[in-house]
């Protein structure tokens, strides 16, 4: 399959502090892509520059053959409204309700007149298992499901790509799987490709099907590929590790 995003010796850093450099990978359309690795190892520096958010050091990142970063402003809003993103915390406004929430990109990027946008917002809430949510607010509800609701806002506007950061963090676990199972269920029926960031094992096994590992102290990527095929046949110390903690947990779902 195609490339869809193309990051080419990406380096990441704040000031003269550098994050992550000398990154190379591809993601391809239907991917579900896993960018993973412990913690403070760059993968939320790593989402925010394929994103739109933080300008890389050096560096490109491709979106259809063109840089992002060299794009003007216009271009790069083009390009951004293909994007659907999940944030961790779920970033609902508290004092709307679901189907206002779902409703604001719609609002603002489409030509959609008010009883189009309500229908639209249903249908997204339906989707990740929330019909008759659309008057709640997020107050009601339950971590796992504000997630959800998270999710159907990021798919508002039928993205070609789904970014999410650490999708499971705060979940038990019957809600984190429930989220991976839709994960998989959105792109198969919205043929989308999705991009997770995560260092959840039980996630990273059940939906991921390419990957690149970063690692901290060598501040670049050390691994890529399937994770599956990272646990059986990688000799690096560090992907062996972080792919085998608790007894391969992830495995096994």
């Amino acid at each position: 399959m195609p490339a869809v995003i193309e990051v080419r010796n990406l380096g990441l850093s704040y000031d003269d502090y550098v994050v992550m450099r000398g990154l190379n990978f591809s993601v391809r359309k239907g991917d579900i892509f896993i960018v993973m690795g412990g913690s403070g190892c760059g993968k939320s520096t790593l989402l925010k520059s394929l994103i739109g958010l933080k300008e890389p050091a050096k560096g490109e990142v491709l979106y259809g053959g063109r840089d992002f970063w060299k794009q003007d402003e216009a271009e790069q809003q083009k390009i951004m409204r293909s994007f659907g993103v999940l944030y961790q915390g779920g970033a609902l406004w508290s004092s709307l309700t679901l189907g206002e929430n779902v409703a604001l990109p719609l609002e603002l990027y489409s030509k959609l007149n008010p009883e189009q946008i309500r229908e639209v917002a249903r249908l997204k809430l339906a989707l990740v298992g929330l019909a008759g949510y659309a008057d709640f607010y997020p107050s009601e509800l339950s971590g796992g499901m504000r997630k959800r609701a998270g999710l159907a806002r990021a798919i508002a506007l039928d993205p070609e790509i789904i970014f999410f950061d650490e999708p499971s963090a705060g979940l038990d676990p019957p809600s984190a799987r429930m989220l991976d199972d839709l994960i998989i269920q959105l792109r198969d029926t919205l043929g989308a490709t999705i991009v997770v960031v995560t260092h959840e094992l039980a996630s990273i096994f059940a939906v991921g099907n390419n990957s690149v590992f970063l690692d901290s102290e060598a501040k670049t990527m050390v691994a890529a590929g399937n994770p599956r095929d990272l646990l059986n046949n990688s000799k690096d110390p560090r992907v062996i590790e972080f792919l085998t903690r608790g007894e391969r947990q992830g495995v096994a779902r």
